[in-house]
């Protein structure tokens, strides 16, 4: 029962994080980026607030701060405005397949900033990734295209900039914790776009409003509980590979809603940028374990 319910969580995170991308489509029209952008955050932060008390979220020290504020910079006010100016241009599937890149930076930012290990296969897995980011950039040939695919692009650094600024929080909160702190310090730091969204949101039409509702509630708000409760119970790897779903699931669901039919080009690159996150976050086997397994099979072919 209790795997029953991780799995569901992480399909749940699955589901809600990629129907976020069609639905950025839809609040665009009519809030614009900057709209879009502050009404989404302030939405979830409302909703992390109400939820806060009840899940046991403790306030920061202030030691933390100016990470927070870093956290909050990156994956919630520049990843938001990123990525809504960059679908504008950009398909809604094809903008998955571009932030799905987003581990390939972290783990390039973690070897630069916090002295990781560079090895032979995150370099491999980088070149794969950035390969399949360069494919999808130029499937169409058109410049407005492109700009609009390295929009997306910058996005998916930002958030890998998260990532990395992140970790030394993790250490002492919780994955909820530091979701609710860099919201609340994204929507503060997009406090000066609220002018214009109250303007926008008073001509927007009723399906924009409503997306960006969605937006803030379910892909911002319950994603991040539910991913914080499936991370929480699972190991990192499956957790992980999990994620490799959303562009796959947000494609479809772009089709449905939106009639959106990504470029074979792009579909190809998305494959190879997938790829190459799949090849980076692959995990050698511990030398206990290795161990372990050659005394097994070598018990097993002395027993037969």
């Amino acid at each position: 029962m209790k795997n029953a319910r991780h799995t569901l969580a992480l399909a749940g995170t699955v589901v809600l994080w990629a129907s976020a991308f069609p639905a950025i489509r839809v609040g665009l029209d009519g809030l614009g980026v900057a709209g879009l952008s502050f009404l989404r955050l302030a939405v979830a932060s409302v909703a992390l607030a109400v939820v806060a008390p009840l899940t046991g979220v403790r306030p920061p020290r202030a030691r933390d701060l100016p990470l927070i504020v870093l956290c909050g910079l990156t994956g919630m006010s520049a990843y938001q405005v990123l990525l809504n100016w960059g679908e504008v241009h950009v398909p809604a599937g094809t903008a998955s397949l571009l932030v799905a890149l987003a581990p390939v930076f972290s783990v390039l930012l973690a070897t630069a900033c916090l002295g990781e290990a560079l090895t032979v296969r995150i370099v491999a897995g980088s070149l794969v990734a950035i390969a399949g980011a360069a494919v999808i950039a130029l499937a169409h040939g058109g410049a407005r295209v492109s700009a609009g695919a390295l929009v997306v692009l910058a996005a998916a650094v930002v958030q890998g900039i998260y990532h990395v600024a992140t970790k030394p929080l993790l250490r002492h909160r919780t994955g909820l914790e530091v979701a609710c702190y860099a919201m609340w310090a994204g929507t503060a730091l997009l406090l000066p776009l609220a002018p214009g969204t109250v303007t926008a949101a008073v001509h927007a039409p009723a399906a924009a409003l409503g997306a960006a509702v969605w937006l803030g509630l379910l892909p911002s708000a319950l994603g991040f509980v539910l991913w914080g409760y499936a991370v929480a119970r699972t190991t990192l790897a499956v957790s992980t590979a999990a994620l490799y779903l959303v562009p796959p699931v947000a494609i479809a669901v772009a089709f449905v809603w939106l009639g959106e039919t990504p470029h074979w080009a792009e579909l190809a690159g998305g494959v190879l940028g997938i790829a190459g996150v799949v090849l980076i976050n692959r995990r050698r086997p511990a030398a206990g374990a290795t161990r372990g397994r050659a005394q097994r099979n070598a018990t097993a072919k002395v027993t037969t």
